[in-house]
């Protein structure tokens, strides 16, 4: 019997992280304190197109809207921020910390359809939602099609009259 096992190549890089973490905290006898500010991370984003608009949004949970920067600049969006570790959670004796702490920055590179004195952020429960609109030029047209060729407003309707019957 074969076994058909489905390829994942990123899940190697994913345990290579967990090993590189746990060699990190067991050799790390500075103080704990200082790894969980300093490490950084690169929140989840979603990337969505209609025929109006290129959407971001991102998930930053945790961090106040002073926090996060949105800079457009020659066709690249770049979103910057910083997730602090609260005072009185730094004191407290942590058993496990599975949230990850520090500053991040996202760049993308934006497509030329984008029209980049149009576009806004917003920031709800947690997630900005950046709303990159499109150019009117970019946007789809639809075109009517006509069957059977041009229609004529001034057509005349010509009766036609079988073959006469003369007897």
């Amino acid at each position: 019997m074969t076994v058909l096992t489905r390829f994942e190549p990123f899940r190697e890089f994913s345990t290579l992280q967990r090993m590189n973490r746990l060699f990190r905290e067991s050799f790390n006898d500075a103080g704990r304190d200082e790894s969980l500010t300093t490490s950084s991370f690169a929140p989840a984003v979603d990337v969505y197109e209609d025929e109006h608009n290129v959407t971001l949004k991102i998930e930053v949970p945790g961090i106040d809207e002073k926090e996060i920067d949105v800079r457009l600049e020659n066709n690249t969006l770049t979103v910057h921020g910083d997730r602090k570790i609260e005072k009185e959670e730094k004191e407290e004796n942590y058993r496990r910390v599975e949230r990850q702490y520090g500053s991040f920055t996202r760049t993308f590179t934006l497509p030329t359809t984008v029209d980049s004195e149009k576009v806004s952020a917003n920031y709800d429960k947690g997630v900005l939602k950046i709303a990159l609109p499109k150019k009117a030029e970019a946007k789809p047209k639809q075109i009517k099609v006509n069957v059977g060729g041009p229609k004529v407003e001034n057509e005349k309707t010509l009766e036609v009259k079988g073959p006469s019957k003369a007897a």
